[in-house]
Parts: structure tokens; sequence; C-alpha cells
């Protein structure tokens, strides 16, 4: 039993590389990798694509098993432009797992001016109010919206697709903005924080293929702007009046006015304060600094 077990440890040990601390992460790691590598491409046209691919790998070891050494230098020298023919077809794929990866914050910010979320760039409640009257209303009377609130990345390339308006958020705007036959009517309005930033905009049509067919080029846009972008979007039917919110690639639609609010406020950062614990123990050593600087003025200013 014991030359059984000797033989088995010899065995091990001829076969097996030594393996160290730092071996086992590289082995971790490299898994995690490849395993989100698989899910990512599970959900993306890719997945077609990388059948396509084992397809061609099986054909190319059975020509490399029966020696087929002329099918073997064809796959050698094409496979350097197939690397560059997969790397331009796969391109929107490939941007959007490097924006994903973006979105990420894996490494955190402890500084207290990495990745800061301006107090103007916050919407407020008040704006989420303002926003679900002016839905509510432009959808009994049948009035087409789209309106896209921006969240941490930021909008300006689609902004400056629009026309600059520069606006406080309220219903009375947004129902003006959007009412047939008006300048801005047409396309969609930004809003950042609490303000209206530009409208008539024009925003990605979605390539999503299970969208139901019944819906238009508006709610294509709103969800199309959810896809490549963190930003929430909110889109008032003009056939139906229904109020739909896309967000993260999904779309929500028939909601009513209690509805819509629950939906922006999952998307809101904050009231109006940063969300950041670090940035809010810088922020408050400095509000309390200038607080102490105000108060010793003030004692100087009396005596």
């Amino acid at each position: 039993m014991q030359q059984i077990q000797e033989l088995a440890n010899n065995i091990i040990r001829r076969t097996m590389p030594d393996m160290d601390i730092v071996s086992a992460v590289e082995i971790i790691i490299i898994s995690f990798l490849i395993y989100h590598m698989l899910i990512w491409i599970k959900n993306t046209r890719a997945w077609a694509l990388l059948k396509g691919l084992v397809i061609i790998l099986g054909f190319w070891l059975v020509a490399a098993y029966f020696k087929m050494n002329t099918i073997l230098w064809l796959g050698r020298n094409i496979l350097g432009f197939a690397v560059t023919a997969m790397i331009v077809v796969m391109q929107p794929e490939l941007r959007k797992a490097l924006e994903d990866l973006g979105n990420k914050e894996l490494i955190p910010n402890v500084l207290p001016f990495a990745g800061s979320k301006s107090q103007e760039s916050v919407f407020s409640t008040k704006t989420i109010n303002e926003i679900s009257k002016a839905c509510v209303e432009m959808g009994k009377a049948r009035t087409g919206a789209l309106i896209v609130i921006e969240c941490k990345q930021p909008l300006g390339d689609f902004e400056r697709t629009g026309i600059a308006v520069d606006a406080l958020v309220s219903s009375q705007l947004l129902i003006n903005i959007f009412e047939h036959n008006t300048p801005l009517h047409d396309g969609a309005v930004i809003v950042r924080g609490n303000r209206v930033v530009s409208a008539t905009c024009y925003l990605p049509l979605s390539d999503n293929l299970s969208l139901d067919k019944n819906l238009g080029t508006r709610h294509r846009a709103g969800l199309g702007i959810s896809e490549v972008t963190d930003a929430v979007t909110v889109i008032v039917s003009e056939e139906t009046g229904k109020i739909s919110v896309a967000y993260k690639g999904g779309l929500t639609r028939n909601l009513d006015a209690e509805g819509l609010k629950e939906k922006l406020k999952l998307a809101q950062p904050g009231d109006g304060e940063d969300v950041r614990k670090p940035h809010k123990i810088w922020k408050g050593r400095n509000r309390a600094e200038k607080t102490q600087n105000e108060n010793k003025n003030k004692t100087n200013l009396s005596e």
C-alpha cells in the first residue's frame, strides 16, 4: 500500500508543475476573466460568431490530424487577416464591453477630486415631480415626448446635436417644448441636474431585435441611449399616451405618475449631495472650516 502511494506521489510530482501562491492567484484570475468573458459573449451577437469560430477550429484540427498541408497553409496565412476582420466586426460589442468595464468602478476613489459628481449635475426630487407632472399631462393630450436625464456619464456628444436651452426644469417648459408644430418639439430633451440643457437632440437607435414591433422610433431612440450610457430616458407615446422608462438597456412600459417617480428615484444619485463617503468627509471638513472662518470673521467685526 505504501509503495502504491509513493508511486502515485512520484507520478504527481513529475506531471504537475510546482505550485506557489502566485501561480494559484494567476489561475483564479484567468478563470474569473474567462468566465465573465463567456457570460458577456453569450449576451451579445458575438455568441453566434463564437460558435462559427469553434466549427472552423474543429475543421482545422481535422485537417491537422490528416495532414492536409494545403488547408493548413491557407489557414496560417489567413489568420492575421481574420484577427483584424474580427476586431472590425466586433467593434460595437468591444466598445460596449470597455464602457461596462469603465462603469464598474473597481478601484475605489479615495481622493477628493476623483470621480466626484458635482452638485449641479444631480437632479432633485422637485425635478422628478416636474418631469412626472409634465409627462402625465402630455400623455393625456397624446403629445409625444423624449426626455433624457443625465446620470454619471456625460452626454456632451448628444447635447451638441441639439439646440442649447439652459433653463430650469418645469412642467410648463417641457410641455411647451414638445407641443406640436413648435421649433423644438422634434427630437430629445437632455436634462442635466435641475436644468434643461438642450432640445431637439439626436439619439442612437437600438438594434434590439426582441423589441416590440409596435414601438416606433421614439422608443427605439430612448432604449438606444440607455444601452450606450447610464442615462434614464422617459418616453411618452404619441399614439397611446402611455409613459415608458428606458434604463440600462431595459424598457418599462405603461407607468403612471407614481411608478414614473419611483423609476426616476432609482436612478437618482442623491438628494443634491455627493453619494461617495470619502468625498462627504472631505466636503464636511471644508464646510466645517468655512463655518469656523465665518464665525471668526463675525467675532472680529463685532469687536
